[in-house]
């Protein structure tokens, strides 16, 4: 069982969380700001699918990536030294978040919400969220999204349309937050596709310890720069 939350953002310790589903620590609570950022500090977030109450989860193992450590491929290097792409951060959020929900497979089911984009373009409009965008011949090819919270950030989801977009706006984002001293990049769950970019589990225990660290740092929200990703890649 796991415990029903009340009116305001009080979670239970991170260590309750079930092992099967993996992570799973509580329900209900809102997404409004408070709540997620008090749900962020602790490395916790939300994820539920459509008409399922809101849930909470902090998985163990937890995938990370230390920008210094991004993995960039020997062809998706070629393609970056190619520069026929330009990335932009913060220039289109809600384009992003849209694209990232729409359904993988026709027909398909995404937990990325109407309730769920409303909340976190919120966060974006308050400074905490972020996306990071590739263009290819003028239109939006792919990006990510996720939040920030002081030198932490937490990756939510990416989506791309033509070959390797998204995979250009990881490497921008990677490069972009070691060049602003972020000191972790959060994937959340494992997957192949997050540890061939360089993403590696490490215990809830040890990753709770990075964000006592890292999270509480300069707590001050920031809008990001437009064409603040390092353009043309060298």
């Amino acid at each position: 069982m796991i415990p029903w939350l009340g009116d305001r953002p009080a979670f239970p310790p991170v260590s309750r969380a079930l092992r099967e589903p993996n992570g799973l620590l509580a329900a209900g609570g809102a997404l409004t700001p408070e709540w997620l950022l008090a749900a962020y500090r602790r490395g916790i977030f939300p994820w539920f699918n459509d008409g399922e109450p809101i849930l909470w989860w902090s998985p163990n193992p937890r995938m990370v990536v230390f920008p210094d450590e991004a993995r960039i491929s020997r062809s998706l290097n070629k393609t970056l030294r190619r520069g026929d792409y330009e990335v932009r951060l913060d220039h289109d959020f809600p384009a992003v978040i849209r694209a990232c929900a729409a359904p993988r497979e026709p027909g398909g089911r995404t937990w990325i919400t109407p309730d769920i984009q409303s909340a976190y373009i919120r966060m974006h409009q308050l400074g905490y969220a972020h996306s990071v965008e590739t263009y290819m011949d003028g239109e939006l090819a792919g990006g990510l999204y996720g939040m920030a919270l002081g030198q932490a950030f937490f990756g939510e989801s990416m989506f791309s349309r033509r070959t390797d977009a998204s995979k250009i706006a990881f490497a921008h984002l990677t490069r972009f937050l070691e060049q602003h001293d972020f000191r972790v990049l959060d994937c959340q769950m494992t997957t192949q596709h997050l540890a061939s970019l360089g993403g590696r589990e490490i215990a809830r225990e040890d990753f709770a310890k990075l964000l006592n660290d890292f999270a509480s740092v300069d707590p001050s929200p920031a809008r990001w720069p437009e064409d603040g990703a390092t353009h043309p890649w060298t």
